[in-house]
């Protein structure tokens, strides 16, 4: 093996892996290694920074190993988004740092002024919610007292740099309450009105626009440049080749990202997906427990793991009626209710393990198609990826209650491809590689009786957990 190549780390929730990727897309070696996760209290999501940092070298490492003689030409990141981290100047971390999922500030959040809000909307599309950076740099701040803060991509530029760099990526800084997405800059208002000073942040910079070189890393020679960032369901959408209007993708994961690119941004649930010559705005909606809501349902029903649950989930022909409605952390899109609890419901007699089990894989496809519902215009088509589209189970159910079909891709590493191909194209290569991957596709089964049918017993359960 030879050549040269991109290494494209993909750093996740629960693991980072590094892929090697050749200018026409083949992926030549792949690593990964796992990210612990604690919650030292109910609602609280915390991984160690230095932790997140020794895995990425891990991955980078594994995948080197395996490689052969490869020239690295050029590094691209996909990054978990909303997650926070605080360092001080000789770049050790302060604090842990503070998950997506993370509600401590749900309190605080509840606590502001409503009029906030609207200028949230209108500056970045989102809303006051405790899974974005910003109340989770506010806790950092004031609890941690560090000397910089930000997002994970901006503490990974950091210390593959050498921690020289204090830089983060367009996508990422619109995921924090805090980046104006039309004036592509950080807002004095809501860096005001949420009490981060813009001195603690790292400067803002397009999504191809460079991040520094590398220096000191192991395994990594000194002065590979740090060509393009993304955030990891901006990066699966880039490799899906989601770059148009009406294309829709879902990225399945610990919780799940529902992307359609739009013409022009609009101050409700719009984000930037990526900027380069232009930028790029999408409209999205979160879940916030999607495979986490399998993995629950593993443990509580004491079967080994997530592939256990779905093979346990496909000896019943449906779910007996039974719903599950994982609002363990509250609701995401598009119900937004952070105080709306958790639910299994419509149990008898008759029902088993197996009934409960098929119910998590529903919940997952169903909340999709709470998202994709309200989207304007019909889809043709849903593009899956994320580690659970490896069920053909679930992907089939997501078929039938969406009532469209669905590409799962067969790839793997789409973030991690998404932002290599962004990288190649900013080093001059012709890319365009997601039109020449496979997918298995899947077709509605059952008609349109039956799926009104479904939704509906859904939508009744998740009212009833909700109190607004």
């Amino acid at each position: 093996m030879g050549g040269s190549a991109v290494l494209a780390v993909d750093q996740g929730t629960t693991n980072s892996k590094a892929v090697l990727v050749g200018a026409d897309g083949s992926v030549l070696a792949t690593g990964s290694a796992p990210v612990g996760l604690s919650t030292p209290q109910p609602g609280w999501a915390e991984q160690d920074a230095e932790g997140l940092w020794q895995s990425v070298l891990a991955a980078i490492s594994a995948c080197l190993a395996s490689a052969g003689a490869v020239e690295v030409v050029g590094i691209a990141l996909s990054t978990q988004r909303e997650s926070v981290v605080g360092w001080n100047d000789t770049g050790e971390a302060v604090g842990p740092v503070i998950g997506w999922q993370d509600v401590r500030t749900t309190s605080w959040c509840a606590a502001l002024p409503t009029e906030l809000d609207d200028l949230v909307r209108e500056r970045t599309g989102l809303r006051v919610d405790a899974m974005f950076s910003a109340p989770k740099l506010h806790w950092l701040l004031e609890n941690a007292k560090p000397d910089r803060v930000g997002t994970v991509d901006s503490w990974l530029v950091h210390r593959l740099t050498g921690c020289q760099e204090h830089l983060t990526e367009a996508g990422n800084a619109s995921r924090t309450l805090l980046y104006d997405v039309l004036d592509l800059d950080w807002s004095t208002s809501l860096l005001e009105a949420f009490g981060v000073p813009r001195s603690v942040l790292p400067e803002v910079r397009p999504s191809n626009g460079g991040f520094g070189h590398t220096k000191g890393v192991p395994g990594l020679a000194d002065g590979i440049p740090i060509v393009a960032v993304l955030a990891d369901s901006h990066a699966a959408m880039y490799g899906q080749g989601c770059t148009q209007p009406g294309m829709i993708k879902a990225t399945y994961g610990t919780g799940s990202s529902v992307m359609t690119p739009v013409d022009a941004f609009v101050a409700d649930g719009c984000t930037l997906a990526w900027l380069t010559d232009q930028p790029l705005y999408a409209l999205e909606g979160n879940i916030v427990s999607s495979g986490a809501a399998l993995a629950w349902t593993a443990g509580m029903l004491g079967v080994p793991d997530v592939g256990a649950l779905v093979e346990l989930a496909d000896t019943v022909p449906d779910a007996g009626g039974v719903v599950l409605v994982p609002a363990f952390a509250g609701l995401g899109a598009p119900h937004w209710d952070r105080n709306a609890r958790a639910a299994l419901t419509g149990m008898s007699s008759s029902t088993t393990r197996a009934h409960i089990a098929r119910a998590s894989v529903d919940a997952v496809a169903h909340q999709i198609c709470d998202i994709v519902d309200t989207i304007p215009g019909t889809p043709g088509r849903l593009r899956a990826d994320g580690g659970a589209t490896v069920s053909g189970l679930l992907m089939q159910t997501q078929a039938d209650l969406l009532g469209h079909p669905v590409e799962a891709s067969d790839v793997a590493e789409v973030s991690a491809l998404g932002a290599a191909e962004l990288a190649w194209t900013t080093l001059g290569e012709t890319t365009g590689w997601a039109d020449s991957r496979s997918a298995r596709t899947f077709e509605p089964a059952i008609d349109a009786a039956s799926r009104a049918n479904r939704r509906t017993h859904w939508s009744a359960a998740v009212a009833a957990t909700r109190t607004t």
